[in-house]
């Protein structure tokens, strides 16, 4: 059985580092902007400017997001969603094998869907999943042994679950 509250402080961290970096790139867009270009510059190709502008704003909001993120982390107890009768649900760690045995680890977790886990010491690896993602919708309330039809990239795939935690 796995720490999951390891995943969860590695997930934040993953979270936190994007964070820093977003905020990082806004200020440096947001400077870029402003005195990045002399005023004869400026004036000739004012579409710098803006761009900027643009990035720094896009920046903003990606770092947003991932604030949001990691406060829906910091709500989060792994241990205490799950447990559910071994259905999958939030918090729940779900292995599942495809029509050509090849097998994957997913964690359900309230944020960072896509993100790449490790089991603690570097062992195996892990996808995040939201129980809002096409494959959290998928495989929530699923049990072990279920048949589960997923949409991926436009392309049907077939799943068991050939293990929940």
């Amino acid at each position: 059985m796995m720490d999951k509250r390891y995943l969860i402080a590695q997930l934040r961290q993953k979270i936190a580092d994007s964070a820093n970096i977003a905020n990082t790139a806004s200020s440096a867009a947001a400077q870029q902007a402003q005195t990045g270009a002399t005023p004869r510059e400026q004036r000739q190709d004012s579409r710098v400017a803006m761009e900027n502008t643009r990035m720094a704003r896009a920046q903003a909001m990606r770092a947003q997001k991932a604030e949001a993120e990691l406060a829906a982390l910091d709500r989060f107890n792994p241990v205490a969603a799950s447990g559910t009768g071994r259905r999958v649900g939030l918090g729940s760690l779900v292995e599942i094998e495809d029509d050509e045995g090849l097998g994957r680890t997913i964690f359900v977790a309230p944020a960072g869907a896509g993100t790449t886990l490790t089991g603690p010491g570097g062992d195996g690896f892990l996808s995040v999943v939201t129980p809002t993602s096409p494959v959290g919708r998928a495989i929530r309330g699923r049990l072990q042994g279920d048949e589960v039809d997923v949409t991926v990239k436009g392309e049907v795939r077939e799943w068991v679950i050939t293990y929940v935690d």
